[in-house]
């Protein structure tokens, strides 16, 4: 039996009409930069995310970009994240001029640990971004206090988390901005890049669409100088098509990541753990194999047909391109542990349950071998 790690043909077959007459109609209507399709999509997403503003951009990281730029944050300023996460986070606050200070993960969810948050908190700490990853929502409460104590802002990635809910709220209507990519992998993704950013607030969605359209509202009216980041009409047009599908595919990850509890126990691989109150929507499902048999593991899973993933291989701290931080490897002990144990398995609503039995049945075979 041969498993993709992702199965996006798959999924363009389940919705192929409705696709390609989305298509069809954007290219009929020459729609290719704004438009009627991207601002069908921004007010359906921002309905979807129990917002008032959705702003499409070209991309997630665009978005978090933006999202900090919106806020006022740039040289001088400090910007919290997660040390577990794509570089991207890192990246985007770095971009503004302003500085990244990682806060070590817990080692149960794998989300920023909330509890060594403050100690990192400077007279220069403007914002938190905080990350839901592999689609399972971050304690956003204790992070909340935290923030309001400090005078802090909260930006949500919520890159991987489309749909996932928090304590009877949806991920992107918690924080002051939340963020999304729109990659093709994602569990809402494009056919090529797109990102948006979400708000309730009216002042920052104006700065953050202005700043996304080279500062500028009317043509020629440019009141700041901005960037060039837009949602074009075309995938507008196929996560419109999409977004009226994807409730039922985050119920199907959740289906098959039960599944894939079930028939793992026993197998001595840790599986994920949701937190109380959450809802998560399984963009990624990630155990822990212990005693360095990681690698052997994905070889063994490999010549069985099964593809496997690394979300992620190296701690952020941990980069090259963070040397310059001069953090050691035993600054953030869960995120470099995790770095080194965690493995990501196929996932994907359209996964059957006779390929994670078959799955689980192989990671069993190798554990007993």
């Amino acid at each position: 039996m041969n498993i993709p790690f992702v199965d996006l043909k798959a999924q363009y077959e389940s919705i192929k009409s409705e696709i390609d007459s989305a298509i069809s109609e954007v290219i009929a209507g020459s729609a290719f930069i704004g438009g009627p399709h991207v601002k069908a999509f921004e007010r359906a997403f921002a309905e979807f995310c129990g917002v008032k503003h959705c702003i499409g951009v070209g991309n997630g990281t665009d978005a978090l970009y933006i999202a900090l730029k919106a806020l006022g944050i740039g040289k001088g300023d400090e910007v919290i994240t997660a040390a577990n996460t794509f570089i991207a986070t890192s990246e985007a606050i770095t971009m503004t001029g302003a500085r990244v200070v990682f806060v070590d993960i817990n080692p149960v969810t794998y989300n920023i640990d909330v509890e060594k948050l403050e100690e990192k908190i400077t007279s220069r700490t403007r914002a938190i971004v905080p990350v839901h990853l592999y689609g399972q929502p971050a304690d956003m409460d204790p992070l909340l206090d935290i923030a309001r104590s400090n005078n802090l802002k909260i930006v949500e990635d919520a890159a991987q988390a489309h749909g996932a809910i928090y304590r009877g709220r949806t991920v992107g209507s918690i924080g002051d901005m939340a963020c999304f990519s729109f990659y093709p992998g994602k569990n809402l993704g494009a056919y090529g890049d797109a990102g948006a950013i979400v708000t309730d607030d009216d002042e920052l969605a104006l700065r953050a669409r202005m700043t996304a359209n080279h500062g500028r509202i009317d043509k020629y009216d440019h009141e700041m100088e901005g960037v060039n980041s837009r949602l074009d009409g075309l995938q507008a047009a196929i996560l419109g098509v999409k977004l009226r599908h994807l409730p039922g595919w985050s119920e199907k990850r959740r289906e098959n990541a039960y599944m894939y509890n079930k028939y793992l126990d026993g197998t001595g691989v840790v599986t994920p753990v949701e937190i109380d109150g959450v809802k998560p929507v399984y963009h990624l499902y990630v155990v822990m194999v212990k005693n360095g048999l990681r690698q052997e593991l994905r070889e063994y899973l490999k010549s069985k047909g099964i593809s496997t993933g690394i979300h992620y291989p190296v701690a952020l701290p941990n980069l090259k391109a963070y040397a310059y931080l001069n953090h050691g490897k035993d600054d953030f002990p869960e995120a470099t542990t995790a770095s080194q144990e965690i493995l990501s398995l196929p996932m994907y609503p359209e996964l059957e349950e006779e390929q994670i039995r078959y799955i689980a049945g192989a990671i069993s075979e190798f554990v007993n071998s």
